[in-house]
């Protein structure tokens, strides 16, 4: 058994992302290429926009700090600490409102 403290993460990849030329900062925490379930920490420092993309195929963001918009061609949804988001199959992309942390939980076929 492994454990990790997201919290202890989130405030590190926020120090990282604040700091970044990009405004982000990550780190899988579970999975990768060879497994099926992948969840990584996505820390996003405030305006900072992971522009549009296709969707992943089955996957949530977990909230752990701050404020995002996620956003498709049509619709957008707020999401703060504590929330959970389930990704539309559509093309999106993810706002940081405010300093932001979250989990990408990804199930790959």
């Amino acid at each position: 058994m492994q454990k990790l403290s997201l919290e202890a993460l989130s405030r590190h990849h926020l120090t990282q992302a604040t700091t970044a030329p990009t405004g982000r900062s990550s780190e899988t925490v579970y999975g990768g290429h060879e497994h099926t379930l992948r969840q990584t920490l996505i820390a996003l420092r405030a305006t900072t926009e992971l522009a549009e993309h296709a969707s992943p195929g089955e996957a949530t963001l977990l909230i752990l700090h701050g404020r995002i918009r996620l956003h498709t061609a049509t619709e957008s949804w707020d999401g703060l600490a504590g929330d959970l988001l389930i990704l539309p199959p559509t093309r999106h992309s993810v706002e940081a409102v405010e300093d932001a942390a979250f989990v990408l939980t990804v199930a790959k076929n």
